[in-house]
Formats: structure tokens, sequence, C-alpha cells
């Protein structure tokens, strides 16, 4: 078995994914973990998955793994395994994880400075006035923006519970956000609003989508039409 191949798939250059099982409400879904290739070379881990002896072999097979990112505060549950085997990587999180996850040692706050082999890499937008405290990445050297839960791409799965559950929450079978999250996740709107338009300011067409199926085109429009709504 090649546990590169088996495990991570490039989406794009310096840029790398694998997905794991998830269960969100009772639906079976996957969860994404993005490998970005820093200017050094070196790998940063973005909103890691439980760690396997097969993906960690993958991941080890692309580099050298210098730092471990937590997009928001639910993507984070996983990161602290990573962190354990790789104990010298810089770990960034949203401001409110230290609360969630005292068990971290958090090196940097998303926003602050970044590290010499982050610059010119990485562009991070907070969405302010999201609860989840979400932070969206922009890979610049292949123009790639990643997403954790700004929106969902989970397309038309069989399974019933799934379709009756985001047929409701309005992210069956489209890129979108579940109505749970619109009506409990965002404490204000404009502010909200403001930071959305920061990400659409950027120029991208290929996306990477934390739960479902990535965009390889058309993602800019997919999350300016996903975020219609949000006035």
């Amino acid at each position: 078995m090649n546990p590169k191949r088996e495990e991570l798939t490039q989406f794009a250059e310096g840029v790398w994914v694998g997905t794991a099982p998830a269960s969100i409400v009772g639906m079976p879904l996957t969860t994404t973990m993005t490998i970005l290739r820093l200017r050094d070379d070196s790998l940063l881990l973005h909103s890691p998955t439980a760690m396997t002896p097969e993906r960690l072999a993958a991941v080890r097979s692309l580099g050298e793994v210098t730092h471990l990112y937590a997009p928001s505060l639910t993507h984070q549950r996983r990161i602290g395994e990573w962190a354990d085997t790789f104990p010298n990587a810089q770990l960034h999180a949203p401001p409110g994880l230290a609360k969630k996850r005292p068990d971290l040692r958090i090196d940097r706050v998303h926003e602050t400075p970044m590290a010499p082999e982050m610059e010119g890499v990485l562009k991070e937008f907070p969405i302010a006035g999201f609860r989840l405290e979400e932070t969206v990445v922009m890979y610049q050297p292949s123009q790639v923006l990643i997403v954790a839960d700004l929106v969902h791409n989970i397309g038309r799965p069989d399974d019933q519970w799934t379709k009756i559950y985001a047929g409701l929450m309005g992210f069956y079978g489209r890129v979108g956000l579940s109505r749970v999250i619109r009506w409990t996740s965002f404490s204000d709107r404009k502010a909200a609003r403001s930071s959305i338009d920061r990400v659409l300011a950027q120029s991208f067409d290929s996306v990477v989508i934390g739960h479902g199926t990535h965009l390889k085109t058309g993602g800019h429009e997919a999350i300016r039409a996903a975020y219609s709504w949000l006035s």
C-alpha cells in the first residue's frame, strides 16, 4: 500500500487534502484536513483529522510539519494528537480556543504576526460576528480558499436522514450553510457581512471545503450565492 496515494490527494500546487469520516447530528459525512507547503518547504496542517498510521506516514512523506492550524472553535478536536507528535510545530488558533481547550499550548492567535515562512503564503480572514470564530484562509501561491464551516457541499447522499435534515436546513444538493448555523451562530450580521465581503474581494476560483466536495472551479460564485441572505 502506498499511504500517500491512499490517504492524500493533491488539490493544487502546494495543496493536499485528506478526508475522514464524520457524523454531524447523525448524518454520515466527511471532514477535511488540508496540507499546505510553506515558503521554506515545510508543511502546515489545517484542521487535522484523526491520526492514523497511514495518514501520519502520508503527511511525513510530503515533508516536515512545522505548523498546526485550528481554523475555528469546532475544527480543532484532533489537533492535540498532532501537537503531541510534532511538539516543535507552532499551533495557530482563534482567540476563544484557549478557554475551550486549556490542554493545548497555543503559540499564535489568528491575525497576529506570522512566522517568516508563512508570510506571503497565507492570508487570513477572520469572520467577525461569527460565534464559531472561523478564520478563512487563502493559500496565495495557488489562489485557493480554505474554509471549515463557512459553507458545506455534501451533494445528494442517499442516506435518508441526511436527505431530510439537510433538505430542511437548506444545504442538500447545493453549496450552502445550515439554517441552524444561520439562526444561532451570527451575533453581529453587519460585521459578518463585512468579513464575507473581504473574502469575496479576493481573486480565487477554487475552494477547499471542510465538509463535502471541494470546488476546483466556480468557488467564488458559490460563496457569494451561499451568503446572499446575509445583510
